[in-house]
């Protein structure tokens, strides 16, 4: 949606260059390192990491889950965000139950565990229905973000057991659901099973690879390194979750030991960072939307004469294709990199 004119003076561009010149690129094209290459700008283009300040709010929402979560642990001995851990806990009651060995308060608890991470999800899929994130859209990311701290807030003074910890896990399921998916990585900010997976299945992929060449870096192809340097990629922002999740908890630890009054005191500080957020988004919500508008603009505008310079290039190349039969291995090199552009204006 940015800059619609240029986009589409560059697409005919491109098709007149490559239908122009089609004899003599039609050979270059059908060679096995041409291929390769575009396989490899395929590979590249599955996933893109997402931008910092993305990351750097999921990396902080982790924290602040880890914090709620060890802090409920603390004040009520029940995790708030642990759905599967819940989940088997229903159906160890349940059988409890029936065999007259826990009552039905036990089963009641773990029930409305799962209930509430539920209902804090589904009301965060009536705000946000989006399922990636997209802050210039009409989604309200500062309500969602408000109405997280509101919930811990509350939790951090109302009296009892069961009914604080099921508003604190309605505020993890409504902070889960924020942040889903991002160019291609499952990002869930709450929970750690499945970051701990993909890391290790990453590290396995990597691990594999590497072994098939010798552990030898120099004999990776390209499909062989742009697969790595993908999953590379996927690595930091996985780890990064993982880190910040374990420092989040054991700042929420240190934190219930220091603060005045009851454990559950501590919820406050998770709650103050979500709620300020939230407030600032809502305040500065048009300030952000022009700024993300400018930096995709600029973005857009760099990827375009990237690939209009290695096509002019490129022209350039196949004219002197037409004097020396010699160029053809440096014309297949430059096809490669102007699929590559072309894949990532795309």
């Amino acid at each position: 949606k940015v800059l619609p004119g240029p986009r589409q003076k560059f697409r005919a561009f491109a098709f007149a260059a490559m239908t122009q010149q089609v004899h003599p690129v039609a050979p270059c094209e059908s060679s096995p390192n041409a291929k390769m290459k575009e396989k490899a700008a395929q590979i590249r283009k599955s996933f893109q990491r997402p931008k910092f300040w993305v990351m750097g709010f999921g990396w902080c929402l982790a924290a602040c889950a880890g914090a709620a979560n060890v802090i409920a642990f603390k004040s009520w001995n029940l995790y708030a965000s642990h759905v599967t851990g819940s989940t088997s806990a229903m159906a160890f009651r349940l059988e409890g139950y029936h065999q007259g060995e826990y009552g039905s308060e036990s089963l009641k608890e773990a029930s409305l565990l799962v209930f509430s991470f539920l209902c804090g999800a589904y009301a965060c899929g009536l705000l946000i229905d989006k399922n990636q994130v997209h802050f210039m859209g009409k989604a309200f990311y500062g309500l969602a973000l408000i109405l997280n701290s509101s919930l811990l807030v509350v939790a951090a003074f109302i009296p009892g057991r069961l009914l604080p910890v099921c508003l604190v896990a309605a505020a993890c399921g409504l902070q889960n659901a924020m942040c889903t998916s991002h160019f291609g990585a499952i990002i869930r900010t709450t929970h750690l099973t499945g970051t701990v997976t993909d890391i290790g299945s990453t590290l396995g992929r990597i691990s594999m690879i590497y072994l098939r060449k010798g552990c030898r870096c120099s004999k990776l192809n390209d499909v062989e390194r742009a697969e790595v340097g993908v999953d590379a990629r996927k690595l930091a922002v996985l780890f990064g979750l993982w880190s910040f999740y374990f420092m989040g908890g054991l700042f929420g630890v240190y934190m219930e030991n220091i603060i005045p009054g009851p454990p559950q005191r501590a919820l406050l500080l998770p709650a103050t960072f979500t709620g300020s957020v939230g407030l600032f988004y809502m305040a500065c919500r048009q300030i952000l939307k022009d700024y993300i508008k400018k930096l995709e603009r600029e973005r857009f505008e760099a990827d375009l004469k990237e690939a209009h310079d290695v096509l002019a290039h490129m022209g350039n190349r196949l004219q002197d294709l037409e004097r020396n039969d010699q160029s053809v291995v440096e014309l297949d090199e430059e096809m490669g990199h102007m699929i590559e552009a072309l894949h990532e204006v795309e």
